[in-house]
Order: C-alpha cells, then sequence, then structure tokens
C-alpha cells in the first residue's frame, strides 16, 4: 500500500475540483485530486442519459478566470448535451494540463483529521493513504444518486439503471417496454428523449412539475462571437446577480399594472430558458399571492398543450408554488403523453411497494410488466456525497452522524470540528437551487484558495469555523429560509426524498452576489467566525 504526501487533497475532478486543482498548483502547492471516475467532469462524466443537457446557457456556464480558455472552446448551441459538455471539460483539463496532477478511479472511503500533527489521513477503497495539510471536498451537489429504494430491485430480470449512473455504451431501447420512475427534471429529460425508441413506455408519476419550453437555437460562427465578445461583461456582472445568470429581478410586482405583469411573463416566457423562474418576479419565493399568480400562468399555459383533463390533473401541480421546486426546462416533453404509446401511471395514492422479476407493483397489487426500469429518482443533495465517505474531525467525531441531527455549515465553506476541510456544493450556500452553478462554484473555489494563501503567507497551519460563527450563519440562512415558500414545500430542497433527513432548505436563499459580499467581508475582517492558528 503506498502514502502519498501533499499540501492538499482535493476530492472530485469536476467543475470546482479542476478549478481548485489549477489554483492552488499556481500557488506552488503540492496538490492532487481524486475521482473515483475513469474521466475528469464530475456531474457530466456521470450523467450520461438520453437527453442530459445544460439547463444554464453555455456561455454562462463558464469559467471566468481566462479569456484565452473561454474563448478557445465554441459552443454548438445555446443548451448543448451532455457529450459536448464532458468534451469541454477535457478541453480545460487538457489547457490547464491538468492530468499529470488527477488520480482517476481512486475512491475516497474516509479521511481522519489528527489532532496530534494538524494534518488529514484519506484512504482510497485500495488502501493507499493520503497525507496532506488540507482536505477540499469538491463533490458535487447532487451526486450521490438514490438507488437502493424499492424492495426486490435485485430480483428484476431485465435491466435496472439509475440515471446518474448510466452505462457508456448506451441502451438499445427497440423493442422494450420501459418503465422511468420520476419525473423531475432528470426524468423529464429522459421521457422526451426516448418515448420515439420504445415499443412502451410507462411513467411512473408521483409529484406534477412545473416545467418551461426550452428554446435551443444551434450557434454558428455569429453566435459564437456575440457571447466571447461579452467575456467582460458577464465576468463583471454574473458573480453579483441574485442567481448567478446574466438575467436578474428588476422590477417589483406591486409597481406594475396587471396588463404589465402580464406583458413580463410572456416576455420571460418566450425566452425559452429559465428566465420566466429566475428573473420575473421575486416576489414568487415570498408572497403567496404573487406565487399564485405566477403559478397560474404557467398552469394555464402547461393545460393548453395538455388538454386532456385527466393528464392536466395528473401533470400540472396545484399544492405548490412555481419555483419553489426545481424548474425543468422541457422541449415537447407534454405532448409526449400524447403517444399512444406511453402511458402516465398516478403512484401518489397507490404507491409502488417493489420490483418484481418481471416489473414494477404498486399498492393495489397492479404489476406493470417491463423489460428496462429506468430511476430518475434523485440524489441525497449536498450532504450525500460527505457522507458516504466516512470523514472524522476533532475527538472522532463522525460528519455522518453529525449531519444526521443538524445540517450545519458555516457558510458552506467549512464545518465546525472538522479543521482544514474547506467544502463546496454543501448546504448552506448557494448551490444547485438558485444558482448557475459555475458562477457559485468558482467563488468558493477562489474563497478557499485566497484563505490557503493567506494561511501561508501568514505562517498559520489550521483554520477551523468557530462554533459562534457557525451558529451566526445558520441563524442567518434559517432566517432567510424561513420567509422563502420553499421551506414550505417537500422537495430535495429541504432533504424531504430522503427518509430521516434533517429538514432544513440546503441551498442559501439569501443570492448569490450577497452571499459572496458576505464570504468576501468576512475574509477582509481577518476571517471573522473562523479560528486561525
Amino acid at each position: 500500500m503506498a502514502t502519498t504526501t501533499l499540501d492538499a487533497a482535493v476530492i472530485g475532478a469536476g467543475v470546482a475540483g479542476l478549478y481548485e486543482l489549477h489554483m492552488l498548483r499556481e500557488q506552488g502547492l503540492e496538490v492532487r485530486a481524486y475521482d473515483k471516475a475513469s474521466g475528469v467532469g464530475g456531474t457530466w462524466y456521470w450523467n450520461r442519459y438520453p437527453g442530459a443537457r445544460f439547463d444554464s446557457e453555455a456561455y454562462i456556464y463558464q469559467y471566468l478566470f481566462d479569456e484565452d480558455l473561454y474563448n478557445g472552446w465554441s459552443w454548438s448551441q445555446r443548451f448543448p448535451g451532455q457529450e459536448e459538455i464532458e468534451r469541454w471539460l477535457n478541453y480545460v483539463a487538457d489547457s490547464l494540463d491538468l492530468r499529470r496532477d488527477i488520480s482517476l478511479e481512486t475512491e475516497i472511503t474516509s479521511a481522519v483529521f489528527d489532532e496530534d500533527r494538524n494534518r488529514w489521513t484519506l484512504t482510497t477503497v485500495d488502501g493507499d493513504t493520503i497525507d496532506a495539510q488540507f482536505l477540499i471536498t469538491c463533490c458535487g451537489m447532487l451526486s450521490a444518486p438514490m438507488k437502493d429504494l424499492f424492495p426486490g430491485q435485485s430480483d428484476f430480470g431485465g435491466l435496472l439503471v439509475h440515471t446518474a449512473r448510466w452505462p457508456r455504451e448506451g441502451i438499445d431501447f427497440a423493442g422494450k417496454r420501459v418503465g422511468v420512475i420520476g419525473n423531475g427534471a432528470t426524468g423529464i429529460q429522459v421521457i422526451q428523449s426516448i418515448a420515439a425508441d420504445v415499443d412502451e413506455l410507462k411513467v411512473f408519476i408521483r409529484t406534477p412539475q412545473y416545467a418551461l419550453p426550452m428554446k435551443n437555437p444551434s450557434y454558428g460562427p455569429d453566435e459564437v462571437a456575440w457571447y466571447k465578445s461579452r467575456f467582460g461583461e458577464l465576468k463583471d456582472t454574473l458573480p453579483h446577480t441574485f442567481t448567478g445568470f446574466e438575467y436578474d429581478f428588476t422590477d417589483a410586482w406591486e409597481d406594475l399594472t396587471p396588463e404589465q405583469r402580464r406583458a413580463r411573463l410572456e416576455d420571460d416566457y418566450e425566452n425559452g430558458s429559465l428566465k420566466l423562474w429566475l428573473a420575473s418576479f421575486a416576489e414568487i419565493f415570498s408572497d403567496e399571492q404573487v406565487s399564485e399568480e405566477v403559478s397560474e400562468f404557467v398552469r394555464e399555459k402547461m393545460r393548453a398543450r395538455l388538454v386532456d383533463p385527466e393528464l392536466c390533473d395528473l401533470l400540472i401541480p396545484s399544492d405548490y408554488g412555481f419555483g419553489t421546486h426545481r424548474v425543468p426546462l422541457e422541449t415537447n416533453y407534454l405532448e409526449v403523453y400524447h403517444r399512444d404509446n406511453v402511458t402516465a401511471v398516478p403512484v401518489r395514492d397507490n404507491p409502488i411497494t417493489r420490483i418484481r422479476e418481471n416489473g414494477i407493483e404498486l399498492a393495489d397489487g397492479t404489476v406493470h410488466e417491463l423489460d428496462v426500469i429506468i430511476m430518475a429518482t434523485g440524489f441525497d443533495a449536498g450532504t450525500g456525497a460527505l457522507t458516504r465517505i466516512d470523514i472524522r474531525g476533532r475527538d472522532g467525531r463522525s460528519l455522518a452522524d453529525d449531519w444526521s441531527r443538524d445540517i450545519r455549515t458555516t457558510m458552506g465553506l467549512m464545518v465546525h470540528g472538522y479543521p482544514n476541510m474547506l467544502t463546496t456544493a454543501v448546504p448552506l450556500a448557494p448551490s444547485a437551487a438558485l444558482c448557475n452553478m459555475t458562477t457559485c462554484l468558482q467563488q468558493q473555489t477562489e474563497w478557499i484558495s485566497e484563505a490557503i494563501r493567506q494561511m501561508r503567507a501568514t505562517g498559520r497551519t489550521v483554520i477551523e469555523p468557530t462554533a459562534e460563527g457557525e451558529e451566526a450563519w445558520v441563524a442567518h440562512h434559517d432566517e432567510l429560509a424561513d420567509a422563502n415558500l420553499i421551506s414550505k414545500t417537500n422537495s430535495w430542497y429541504v432533504g424531504s426524498n430522503v427518509p430521516g433527513k434533517p429538514r432544513r432548505v440546503l441551498s442559501y436563499v439569501g443570492g448569490v452576489g450577497a452571499y459572496r459580499d458576505a464570504t468576501l467581508e468576512a475574509a477582509a475582517a481577518g476571517y471573522k467566525g473562523f479560528a486561525l492558528s
């Protein structure tokens, strides 16, 4: 068994991990990134299911620290698919010469803090160890799939696959009876993509979803030149908007007439992006009356396309507000249910009880016979990627045990009791929800890199949040979250999709720009809320 000694160990080689590796290496640190995948890309390596693509515009889902790196890649569409995105992340790894410091097919199973030496010992699944001063987690907000949900899954005689573990060789659907469990953002992409290829498609629907139509034009030389000319503008504005997108909330609901509000909603809807959700009216998150009016606007659009009253009842939400769950973008998704080979199976009141050798059994005893079962059943968001590693901090405390009782972090950057463990894409920071991921991940990785630089410059070796600092951030986070309608609904945003998970709004809802300001102010004040020694 081998031991590697490092200044910093980075877990993950996706958007955050690649950038963190680059920045720390530029400081002259001995640093290495580890990923259990066989290639770089993180989310965009694992999620290769049919229809997987951006729902942030490609030209903003970008690194903005290097204009040459930005301009060296040209996108083919406004919202490109997984294969192109994975190629882009490989381009980044090659352009920055990162591969020589990345260990792929290397799963980290444990990380233990040694209080005598103030260093972390990481262990791989093969028994190798890594000795590092800093442990930096870049594991992703949505990277721990909910796979083992139903009794009998191993009994199924056909193919059962989770969308986040899709086989690289793909799946031949010709002549197959296929069932999809889940109709969130991922499920919608799969359903609309495979309906024409299967013999029969059954979609098992528990929670209806608001969905917005995607407009996805191809990009030629003119469009590429247009967005590349905006690099400076995007670099200056994206980190300061509410959601890290190029558009932002500009008008208050009460300042507009009903006619003006309707015109604004129509205009944002026709944009064919997430603009209606992330830049129409901020009051949809706090004012129940505004939420209902905007929700009814979206329902009206969906009813016009579905027509069938039974489909409308099954597929259009009525018990929660637009935007309080993740809003998917879709392309002719609703029309899929008009196909003769597609059946929507309601399972809210007649849930799935087990998987049989020949298909899916519901509570009333009905068995739907299938050849392929696709589980678009989501993730243990925010916490799952780290709780599936045995992480031990001061006095042997377990992060999995701590978070099983109460999900707490300090600004989503550290956790009290775990010195020198710096985190990205974990709870209580803007991540995945209400945030363009690259905007937020760049900000977090840059903060971490600067903190380490400052420590080295001043001879400090340990950084850890104080108990008081963490409590202040949790209280601030919860005050904002409790005033937001997201906290009043059940979804992965509050962890309700994971049995026994403590309920807390997982993402910071105060805005990307406000979060950035708070973290930078803490750093400028000598890392207020953190103890350095």
